[in-house]
């Protein structure tokens, strides 16, 4: 919007003359997409941080607390009450600060933020469930499957019948699958189920790793920061051919979105940094979770997925290996099965063997930048 105002009206008005003042001149600056993503992080980090208070006050006034599972720890009991659904400031500090700062002329900016706010409402009516019905269960599991699965699909529909989206899968290291018609073209059928893995994986995978205070909030902060980069390298023609990935000019406006995800979860850590004033709920953590995976599709970057989240993916994989061991381990006789990890997701088990939260959120954090920074080296090893 504000592109707009200062760019395509303003400077092509006032300053494209020489002869004008040079302060419509400088506005020339608005045209490039870093300058604004930069823009669009303080943007949404400002929002963040000063509506943040007010949001936790109306939310503890409307009694929207934490509901905390039986299973966990005294320590979580303690936070029992605590204001959730704050991935609502999220949701509103990427959207405001995306629609002031980004071309809309872009179908994958819009994409991006249509599948964000669709899982955000997933995770909303979660959540509401939860509060209205005073448990730690909202949605059953096949009915939050349903609403990722319907959200994918649609995702698919519109780079399937809008956008001419290339359907081969760039694999990291092999620059002959950054060719649209290379070794790993597969067709809109097969990718279809690739993009319902990745999107579901994607959200389920952040929602799981939600569940100590700064914890998600962190480690979406690391991962955004590092597609924001990826972003602009796909979108940019000389670096994509530099680096021989798959170019794709008309995501560069995706890089403002990202931007904005940086700052909005940055201004969100500020209150979530422990002890937590608010969580961020399923609200927040689908959300994000769709947020990467949409963004990672769009930019062919989905087999960085596991570097650029590598907590995320940790997480998620714990739960999977905690899940299998039991039902494989079973006693026919007591259906009762052991336990890989004292309990999943991973988080949990280190706090069971004696770790305190910060440490375990600090430490969690580091391997964060690890992965992420693995992510960017993938770049030069092609």
């Amino acid at each position: 919007m504000l592109y707009y105002l200062l760019y395509q009206f303003i400077f092509r008005e006032y300053g494209a003359a020489a002869g004008d003042p040079y302060i419509f001149r400088g506005l020339n600056v608005f045209q490039y997409v870093t300058f604004r993503t930069a823009l669009a992080t303080i943007t949404a980090l400002l929002i963040s941080l000063l509506f943040g208070g007010k949001v936790i006050k109306k939310l503890a006034a409307l009694n929207i607390g934490q509901e905390i599972r039986e299973e966990l720890s005294a320590e979580h009991h303690a936070k029992k009450g605590t204001p959730t659904m704050g991935g609502v400031l999220i949701l509103g500090a990427v959207f405001i600060s995306t629609i002031l700062w980004a071309r809309l002329d872009s179908l994958y900016l819009w994409l991006a933020l249509g599948a964000t706010i669709s899982f955000g409402v997933i995770g909303f009516v979660d959540d509401y469930i939860k509060i209205v019905k005073k448990r730690s269960l909202g949605l059953t599991g096949r009915q939050k499957l349903l609403g990722q699965l319907i959200t994918a699909l649609v995702v698919w529909g519109c780079l399937y019948w809008v956008a001419n989206y290339p359907w081969n899968i760039s694999i990291p290291f092999f620059k002959a699958t950054a060719e649209v018609s290379g070794v790993t073209y597969v067709g809109a059928l097969i990718y279809l189920i690739f993009i319902i893995f990745v999107l579901l994986g994607s959200s389920n995978a952040v929602n799981l790793t939600d569940g100590m205070d700064g914890l998600a909030a962190s480690m979406t902060f690391i991962a955004m920061s590092a597609l924001t980069a990826l972003t602009y390298i796909a979108s940019d023609a000389r670096w994509a051919e530099r680096l021989d990935l798959t170019h794709k000019p008309e995501a560069a406006e995706l890089t403002v979105f990202c931007g904005a995800m940086v700052g909005a979860s940055l201004g969100f850590l500020w209150y979530n940094a422990p002890p937590a004033e608010v969580f961020m709920g399923d609200v927040g953590s689908l959300a994000i979770g769709g947020a990467l995976g949409t963004v990672a599709i769009l930019t062919k970057q989905e087999f960085l997925l596991p570097f650029i989240g590598g907590v995320f993916i940790l997480e998620a994989i714990s739960v999977l290996i905690q899940v299998s061991y039991y039902k494989w381990t079973k006693n026919p006789t007591t259906k009762v099965g052991k336990r890989f990890f004292r309990q999943a997701p991973i988080h949990h088990h280190f706090q069971l063997l004696g770790w305190k939260e910060p440490k375990i959120v600090f430490r969690f954090v580091i391997i964060g930048i690890l992965f992420a920074l693995m992510s960017l080296a993938t770049l030069k090893l092609r």
